[in-house]
């Protein structure tokens, strides 16, 4: 799962992907307006976390631009505002949820969980494939009821693959989405952790459940399928 985080406070920016990264995210920070709506427009993310009172662009200003481009990745925003009127403003102009601060962390992450399966239609809290259970929230994984030993990497990548089962899924977009906008290596460290974790969740007999689509990618079939 990747965050954006467009926030000017450095304390905060990085208390934020500190605990973000730590619950197995991927984060992006801007640290302005202008930056922020940048990479909101250019770079995939599943969900944006976007202070309010920015320097040069405001966080009311990137929401409203993003929406009338029909962008429509969710937003909380957070804010030191308790004026419900600003508030209305935000939900307004398209933002999904707000926090004001200072605010629970663990409230945030369940805003997140939220956020993040509402945004991309139906994402259940729980989610199954090929004999799967993944539970994104504990960052944990189970086949046929055995709990497996996954590291973080390894979940974000067999959560992307099972949300999007029935599709195949490119090294690139596995590469934009669960590997933060820092790592400046090739595709091929994709093949290794596709490696790793088919050596985990494949069962000891039977068709290997990552899919090798040559050319193209990784797929995971769809349960319904056939």
């Amino acid at each position: 799962m990747k965050v954006l985080v467009v926030e000017d406070e450095p304390d905060m920016a990085e208390s934020l992907r500190w605990g973000l990264e730590a619950e197995g995210y991927v984060v992006d920070v801007a640290e302005n307006g202008e930056e922020g709506l940048w990479k909101a427009q250019e770079t995939g993310h599943d969900v944006i976390i976007l202070d309010v009172m920015l320097p040069g662009l405001d966080g009311f200003q990137i929401c409203s631009r993003l929406r009338a481009q029909d962008l429509w990745t969710p937003i909380l925003m957070l804010t030191a505002m308790d004026d419900d009127l600003d508030l209305a403003e935000g939900l307004d102009l398209g933002a999904d949820d707000y926090l004001p601060k200072p605010f629970s962390y663990t409230v945030l992450l369940a805003r997140l969980r939220a956020l993040t399966r509402r945004g991309l239609g139906a994402r259940p809290t729980v989610i199954t494939a090929a004999g799967l259970t993944l539970d994104p929230a504990s960052r944990k994984a189970w086949r046929d009821g055995v709990e497996l030993e996954l590291s973080s990497r390894e979940v974000s990548v067999l959560e992307h693959l099972m949300r999007r089962q029935g599709r195949v899924v490119s090294k690139t977009e596995l590469l934009d989405h669960c590997w933060d906008a820092a790592y400046d290596g090739g595709p091929a460290v994709v093949e290794v952790h596709i490696h790793r974790l088919r050596r985990k969740i494949d069962p000891p007999t039977g068709s290997p459940i990552i899919i090798t689509v040559r050319g193209e990618g990784y797929l995971i079939e769809d349960d319904h399928d056939g």
